[in-house]
């Protein structure tokens, strides 16, 4: 098969941020990212100005064990996760599951499995992946975790998130997942995503990991959305 590799020769990629020839995301521009390094929310993850936790997690506790972001969601990394979802570069993949692991390392989760936030059967067949999946095969590579991409499904089709109020996107969300089997049962999962805004997504798949039997439920993405 040499379609990829022709069609890598006739239109080799870029980088995102610089233009760079045959990289994805070079290493000057991955250096150059806006990553989460300040105090945080201790549960959400929300960047603070001191470690405690945010007026929304006081209000409402979280229904997970914590989330945590490596970036900001702003600037060139915007763009660049939505030329993962939308744009059909899949060779982000992999500089942007680095980015994941280089995170993991400094500030591990106790947990022992991946399990991807899972789109509708509807839009994975109109997109042809799932950027989540891709992200997590990467991490679990890199860092020695199994991923199990089937045990968490969603169930129901949802609305875009995008321009939903926080409210809304709870109700978007609630019931849209289930487990598909027993595999998860008293495992310490990592749910990994690519952005997080409000974390409903996130806590609706952690209500249904728990109602599959994992123990805890810990979720890692990519970005936060201010």
């Amino acid at each position: 098969m040499v379609v990829g590799p022709l069609l890598d020769l006739l239109f080799p990629p870029r980088c995102v941020v610089c233009g760079r020839v045959d990289v994805w995301l070079c290493a000057e521009c991955t250096a150059r990212l806006p990553w989460i390094t300040g105090p945080v929310c201790i549960r959400c993850g929300l960047p603070l100005d001191l470690p405690s936790l945010c007026p929304r997690c006081r209000e409402t506790p979280l229904r997970l064990e914590g989330i945590r972001s490596a970036l900001l969601f702003q600037g060139p990394l915007r763009a660049a996760i939505h030329q993962l979802k939308y744009r059909h570069a899949r060779g982000l993949a992999g500089p942007l599951g680095g980015v994941l692991a280089r995170y993991w390392k400094a500030y591990p989760m106790p947990v022992d499995v991946i399990v991807p936030v899972p789109l509708h059967p509807s839009r994975l067949r109109r997109r042809g992946y799932n950027q989540a999946a891709l992200l997590a095969r990467e991490l679990g590579r890199r860092v020695g975790l199994a991923v199990e991409e089937g045990a968490l499904q969603r169930v129901r089709v949802t609305l875009s998130q995008m321009r939903l109020s926080a409210a809304d996107r709870r109700r978007n969300v609630e019931g849209a997942f289930r487990c598909a089997d027993g595999r998860l049962q008293g495992r310490r999962v990592l749910l990994l995503d690519d952005v997080c805004t409000t974390g409903a997504t996130l806590e609706a798949c952690a209500d249904a990991l728990r109602a599959g039997g994992a123990e805890t439920v810990w979720a890692l993405t990519l970005a936060r959305a201010p």
